[in-house]
């Protein structure tokens, strides 16, 4: 009865374990719809660089999906201070945080 128990345990946190690894890991198609309140800072490449010292924000393009999901969770929290993306981010789901990460992990030149 024991090790059936034990079993039984096992395989609901195996289950449990694989079921949130496969919501978590966002959807880039979603991303890409959620993405226009991105472009308005992030998705001006000509101003970057005609004036780098004026707009200086980083490409989301190619970043590592778990750094985007780390520092969009940040702002969220208040652990990271940026009014414009504590504001942002505030708006944000966990789903659209993943969604969001996903599509730019997924992206090199946006």
């Amino acid at each position: 009865m024991r090790k059936s128990a034990i079993v039984k345990i096992f395989a609901w946190s195996a289950f449990l374990i694989i079921s949130s690894a496969a919501w978590a890991a966002g959807d880039p198609v979603a991303g890409e719809k959620k993405t226009t309140m991105c472009i308005g800072c992030h998705g001006i490449d000509g101003y970057r660089t005609a004036y780098p010292k004026v707009y200086n924000v980083p490409k989301l393009g190619g970043q590592h999906n778990e750094y985007l999901i780390n520092a969009l969770q940040a702002y969220k929290t208040g652990a990271r201070n940026h009014p414009s993306m504590k504001a942002i981010a505030a708006t944000l789901s966990v789903q659209d945080i993943e969604d969001l990460s996903a599509y730019y992990a997924t992206s090199s030149s946006k």
